[in-house]
């Protein structure tokens, strides 16, 4: 039996199978941060091909710190006429949506933003200090404006129709640096214990459920691991799902992994271990074991290829759900397939560009498969060979465009 096929209820809300389309980055709104048109084909063409649920790429919680240029922003209801025929192309295929709300924190290129804020003024490693400043310290004034942004943004999504927000509390942006004790060093409420420093994503979750209706279904993305030297433990890990999951949260997505340390692409320091090549995934083993200190749903993304490794999964009960984010960028009719049995056609390698210290870092992988979603939102089909230093050079361009935009909006905003 293939379950892939059945449905699961959150919230009240049936997804019709167990598939889902993880967070994957877009780059296709302006530079203010507007969805458009391109955001409605592209999603159309993964809900013709029969997806159960779609959770958006990064949607920041504030236009003055975005984690790339083209990412959507949702601070008010200015574009709220674009968001609900989003939401309803959802709707009219049955495919449940969940829009992914985040705060880049450090995590945003040099001259994007006016500044750069994080839990604790950490620098990056050497390796990325050339693209990434040192943040500034967040005051707890702005700690507490961030949490209501995220509650505002949920608010409106739900007016829009969607049927619920994923917090993103994973790969290095901001709700996983307070979580991180290599990002996180304070010494007030926010820092210090893994209660303390789990506080903000709480707070969040629960300002968040405050604002939005009973059947507003509100997940979260956590890392496993940060998968560096002196970063969560495991014992720290668990504790923060366990918190979650008393709290209530709806679906917890295992990832793992940060711009550092990119292991949510299958890069990091260790090579990957014979089991979880057998088994596809990335975080399975880890899912298995959180099962169980957790009752609620669980979501795994990373590695799945084979019809046959996803049902294991399933059947294993480690997870709920079973997440696919950069196949969907080359076949957009993949849940279709994989419930007809047709395991993933385009074998997914590490991109390469030649250069090796771009090869390094996880940037040259979201660009590459957001020029891929571009193709399909402007009616053109994939490019599976599609030239790494291109699409590189492409964006490369468009950043310091982005640059040049943000540091002439920051002058006539404080009249300069």
């Amino acid at each position: 039996m293939n379950r892939l096929a059945e449905p699961l209820i959150l919230r009240g809300i049936t997804l019709k199978n167990r598939i889902v389309k993880a967070a994957m980055s877009e780059a296709l709104a302006n530079d203010l941060g507007q969805p458009n048109q391109q955001h409605l084909r592209l999603y159309e063409a993964w809900v013709k091909g029969g997806l159960g649920c779609a959770i958006s790429g990064n949607v920041m919680v504030d236009g003055h710190a975005k984690n790339e240029p083209g990412v959507v922003v949702i601070e008010n209801e200015r574009d709220l006429d674009v968001l609900r025929q989003w939401a309803e192309i959802g709707k009219q295929y049955a495919m449940v949506q969940l829009i992914q709300l985040s705060h880049p924190g450090r995590q945003c290129p040099k001259g994007l933003n006016r500044e750069t804020v994080a839990p604790s003024a950490v620098p990056f490693s050497a390796n990325l200090a050339s693209m990434f400043a040192t943040p500034r310290e967040l005051a707890e004034s702005e700690i507490e404006d961030i949490i209501q942004r995220f509650a505002r943004a949920a608010q409106i999504c739900e007016q829009a129709g969607f049927e619920g927000v994923q917090l993103h509390g994973a790969h290095g942006y901001l709700i996983s640096e307070f979580l991180s004790p290599l990002t996180n060093q304070r010494q007030d409420q926010w820092g210090g214990s893994i209660e303390n420093r789990c506080r903000f994503l709480l707070r969040i979750y629960q300002a968040v459920r405050e604002v939005t209706s009973a059947d507003f279904i509100v997940a979260v993305k956590l890392n496993s691991a940060d998968f560096q030297r002196g970063g969560l433990t495991e014992d720290e890990v668990i504790s923060v799902f366990k918190m979650l999951d008393q709290a209530g949260v709806d679906l917890i997505e295992i990832s793992g992994g940060n711009y550092e340390v990119p292991a949510m692409t299958g890069k990091m320091d260790q090579p990957l271990k014979a089991s979880t090549i057998a088994r596809e995934a990335y975080f399975l083993a880890f899912a298995e074991k959180i099962r169980h200190y957790v009752q609620c749903p669980l979501m795994v993304t990373g590695g799945f290829r084979t019809v046959q490794g996803m049902n294991a999964a399933l059947q294993s009960s480690a997870c709920d759900l079973i997440g696919i984010a950069r196949p969907f960028a080359l076949q957009t009719d993949l849940t279709e397939q994989l419930i007809t049995g047709q395991d993933v056609k385009y074998a997914i390698r590490p991109v390469k560009s030649g250069w090796a210290a771009l090869d390094k870092k996880a940037i040259l992988e979201i660009i590459w498969y957001a020029a891929q979603f571009k193709a399909i939102a402007q009616g053109k089909a994939p490019n599976p060979n599609l030239s790494p230093i291109g699409v590189f050079l492409k964006y490369a361009r468009r950043n310091a465009k982005a640059i040049l935009y943000g540091r002439l909006n920051s002058r006539v905003q404080s009249g300069q």
